[in-house]
């Protein structure tokens, strides 16, 4: 008996359209709540930018998430620990070692004081270190959040959690997320854009970071450079003009157009959309990057007249020209705070280059009546321990911390945010919360809270299951709020 081949992915889209056509016998109802379930509802695959309806007042709109990968020191940047020099150099009381993962510290734990010194800053008195009197002088804007904790102590799925929510790849960025579900105001921007630091270091999370995993992919970070073509690829190849450019779009889109009525997949929506909007970013990218009519004195604040703040400094300016234009979820990376060893002159280097243009960025935002409504978000995948690591050597000086995912902190500001306070206390070394202990998704919940979402309801449905970005936890944190 002869059988003639069907290929499965073209066999795939003929039963859909035979299901399409014959609706009315096999169940109208039952059909049209799958195909809506997986296009997400046909005007938003059409569409895909078109904003969800938020499910209260939003008090923010945009976000800038100031990433610090590799993990900054708590105990020697926000959270004082005076107590901790009597103890310096002796073996750390067992009750603190209690669910301590690295038998290696375990057996051979010391308390490491910082050598830091802190002082109160503004009319809130809230302490930061030396390292970041920068960032203290806009303590009266800040929320400063001591208790965060989170489920893992290794680099990658840490900041999976922190930014997608679970540590399993495949799944939505907080800036995906954010994206698909308040839309992209800027019309020749994307609405979800990556800065990356020059700091020599990757990113361990790389590009999962910012994925958007099962949501369509024109909602993927798009990641910026801050100097040259701001996204490679962007401009034509010579030879190429802008009118031959703008007349091979329109055929594509009429063929993607055909082939999306076919088949009904969203994706095809959102390739559309992105073809369109790079061909509109071709122009708007070149004068992102020009930075000829900001004043001087703008310049100052954000460091750009210094070397070591330069390259931090254009990516947190770049942060608030991309805000001004509609983006609506810019995230800035930093790395690495990863200091197992010689922590104190490391985190010194990593502070003097992010330290004046991140509290720049932020006073930026609030003389021009932006912080209003742009939350702006610092912090890393988790803390560091109270300990002191030797890895390499025992010489003062070169003192390290070990990772530590039950206390960190993060500062946060701007729309909806309670302005000039702590949030959380940690106890006598800053090892485990004792008030207010606020896990990722806690974080996650509130900043969705701020941007009109109650974070149970905005989900996706895939593969049979409502996914959200607080997966099944998440409260939020009413003493964050304003």
């Amino acid at each position: 008996m002869h059988h003639d081949f069907v290929d499965p992915v073209e066999g795939s889209l003929q039963r859909r359209l035979f299901l399409q056509r014959t609706a009315c016998g096999l169940g109208t109802i039952a059909l049209g709540d799958l195909l809506a379930r997986d296009s997400q509802s046909a005007e938003k695959s059409i569409r895909p930018f078109r904003p969800l309806a938020p499910h209260g007042t939003p008090r923010a709109r945009n976000v800038i998430f100031i990433f610090m990968a590799g993990a900054p020191s708590q105990l020697d940047l926000f959270d004082p620990k005076p107590g901790m020099k009597r103890l310096d150099g002796q073996p750390v009381p067992a009750s603190f070692l209690d669910g301590l993962e690295d038998p290696l510290i375990k057996g051979s734990a010391r308390v490491y004081a910082s050598p830091r010194s802190f002082r109160r800053y503004g009319e809130s008195g809230i302490e930061y270190s030396d390292y970041v009197s920068h960032l203290g002088g806009v303590a009266d804007e800040t929320c400063v959040v001591r208790s965060v904790y989170t489920d893992v102590a290794n680099h990658h799925p840490a900041q999976l959690i922190m930014n997608c929510g679970t540590n399993r790849w495949g799944h939505p960025s907080f800036g995906a997320w954010v994206t698909w579900g308040l839309g992209n105001a800027a019309d020749n921007m994307p609405g979800f854009v990556v800065l990356m630091s020059n700091s020599g270091h990757g990113i361990d999370g790389g590009a999962s970071l910012w994925s958007s995993g099962f949501l369509p992919s024109i909602y993927r970070g798009t990641t910026f450079r801050s100097s040259g073509d701001s996204i490679l690829h962007l401009a034509n190849p010579e030879g190429v003009t802008g009118r031959a450019q703008a007349d091979r779009l329109r055929v594509i889109a009429d063929l993607n157009r055909i082939r999306q009525a076919r088949t009904g997949d969203s994706e095809i929506a959102a390739r559309m959309a992105s073809y369109e909007l790079a061909f509109r970013m071709q122009s708007a990218g070149p004068e992102l990057l020009d930075f000829s009519r900001e004043s001087a004195s703008t310049h100052k604040l954000y460091g750009l007249d210094q070397d070591k703040t330069r390259w931090f400094g254009t990516n947190c300016l770049l942060a608030r020209r991309m805000v001004e234009r509609g983006v609506r979820f810019v995230q800035l990376y930093h790395s690495t705070w990863d200091d197992h060893s010689n922590l104190n002159a490391n985190l010194k280097t990593n502070c003097d280059m992010t330290d004046l243009p991140a509290a720049g960025l932020i006073a930026d935002l609030s003389q021009r009546g932006l912080l209003d409504d742009t939350l702006v978000i610092w912090g890393g995948e988790f803390g560091r321990t109270p300990m002191n690591e030797v890895r390499r050597s025992p010489a003062p000086g070169s003192e390290g911390r070990d990772h530590h995912r039950f206390a960190f902190s993060m500062l946060f500001c701007g729309g909806g945010i309670r302005r000039g306070t702590v949030v959380g206390r940690t106890d006598e070394l800053g090892y485990h919360p004792v008030e207010d202990a606020i896990h990722v998704h806690d974080i996650q919940a509130t900043l969705l809270h701020c941007l009109g979402f109650e974070h149970t309801r905005l989900t996706y449905r895939h593969s049979g299951r409502d996914f959200r970005l607080t997966d099944v936890g998440g409260e939020v944190v009413e003493s964050m709020l304003a």
